[in-house]
């Protein structure tokens, strides 16, 4: 049975986490003491929802949840920390602090904890979300209750609208890009000097091609700049976009 704890303070967990070659213990009052923190647990590292939406979105409006007061963002599953900061290098999320509960003791606290034996798993946290300041939750974003694994009120946006709900959202900005491509300096250089974040897609790397960026934009030169789905185009046309904006 899965447990709103709204009102109720975290559970005392210490946390066994790795920093370089070091173990370092954090508790949770270092975590949550004096400070609004917004954490989403899920079922696993490198799982595609996981690594596809949950995380990613988080990542990407992290700047927006930092104008709004709070102080941190903490990614939690039933993982070792070996796994969990492997997937934190290889999703990029530098913004997020990323906890592994290897146990399940917070996620046992928390009333969380669910067998996912029929896929493997064993016991690991089922999907929420949940605003804590200074140590008590102050609302908790719950997964429902059914078969499967449910993502529809644990993302960011949800959590976001819940503490500020006309928040400016960052442009979405996406840039197809090659190695060894002045051009595509030019334009993620002209992006960073704008204050726009950008998703980079690499020619080579990933699996994408030639034919991928044939196939998404019509085009055969890089750079090329979408900007909330919508081409703009390489960088002299991005320059113009940027200086009409």
């Amino acid at each position: 049975m899965l447990e709103d704890k709204t009102g109720q303070p975290v559970p005392q967990v210490t946390f066994h986490t790795r920093v370089g070659n070091d173990w370092v213990d954090v508790t949770t009052d270092e975590l949550f003491k004096g400070k609004t923190v917004v954490l989403f647990a899920l079922p696993g590292a490198f799982t595609p929802t996981c690594s596809s939406t949950h995380l990613p979105r988080y990542n990407e409006l992290q700047p927006v949840f930092t104008k709004q007061g709070v102080d941190e963002i903490i990614c939690l599953s039933v993982n070792d920390t070996f796994v969990m900061n492997a997937w934190k290098e290889d999703q990029n999320a530098e913004r997020i602090r990323f906890l592994p509960d290897g146990n399940g003791d917070f996620s046992r606290g928390m009333g969380m904890l669910v067998d996912k034996d029929d896929l493997g798993f064993g016991q690991r946290s089922w999907r929420y979300a949940m605003v804590v300041k200074d140590g008590v939750i102050d609302q908790m974003f719950i997964e429902p209750n059914k078969p499967g694994d449910p993502f529809e009120v644990s993302d960011a946006d949800t959590v976001l609208d819940y503490l500020a709900p006309k928040a400016e959202l960052p442009k979405r900005v996406s840039l197809f890009t090659k190695p060894g491509c002045p051009h595509c300096t030019r334009a993620k250089q002209n992006l960073s000097d704008a204050g726009l974040d950008y998703e980079e897609i690499e020619l080579g790397s990933k699996g994408v091609s030639y034919s991928s960026l044939a196939a998404v934009t019509g085009r055969g030169t890089t750079p090329q700049v979408y900007v909330e789905g919508e081409l703009v185009g390489g960088a002299d046309e991005l320059e113009s976009w940027l200086a009409a904006r």
